[in-house]
């Protein structure tokens, strides 16, 4: 595992600031530990600097992960951010999104947010933003990009999309056969 370079950090904060915005602070300055971000393998993992080093004795060909895994970069440069991150986005996030429990199936589905769906949004949201979207019981299920600001989506027929769906909980089954 390796520490990020210039370009990698750019590129990964960048897609972080999207939804977490001046939060990200709260992932670097923990009160319990040192957490670090480290590259292996394209993906980019979260990890307790003493695991870090315990990871360390093992060879790279032999390891396969450690820490939580934030998302991968592409073949072309470009990062992309995994599920297995949503338990930090949605305790970070700086605007959310709540869908109706029918929304909440067919987003689980992998599809974006409609109006008809959405049962609360973040004020002030502003359009093109990262959003993480919560079930009405406040059980974070996915993040997207918000497509309208939070007063556009009032005057928005119920058929317009909202959240364009980025990841969600229920990739995990879709792409059992996968694995």
């Amino acid at each position: 595992m390796r520490p990020l370079t210039e370009d990698e950090t750019k590129q990964f904060f960048g897609k972080l600031a999207k939804f977490l915005g001046s939060n990200i602070k709260f992932l670097i300055e923990r009160e319990d530990g040192e957490y670090v971000f480290r590259l292996h393998k394209d993906r980019v993992y979260y990890i307790n600097s003493e695991v870090l080093k315990l990871a360390s004795h093992i060879g790279k060909d032999e390891l396969i992960g450690a820490g939580t895994c934030f998302g991968k970069f592409t073949k072309t440069g470009k990062f992309k951010l995994h599920i297995t991150c949503l338990d930090y986005l949605a305790k970070y996030a700086k605007y959310k999104v709540w869908v109706k429990p029918n929304g909440e199936q067919t987003f689980l589905y992998g599809n974006h947010v409609l109006k008809g769906h959405l049962a609360r949004i973040t004020e002030n949201t502003p359009s093109n933003t990262g959003v993480v979207i919560f079930s009405i019981t406040d059980v974070p299920i996915g993040f997207g990009v918000c497509m309208k600001t939070t007063s556009q989506c009032r005057d928005l027929d119920p058929t317009q999309v909202v959240v364009i769906n980025q990841a969600d909980v229920g990739e995990y089954l879709r792409s059992e056969e996968d694995i």
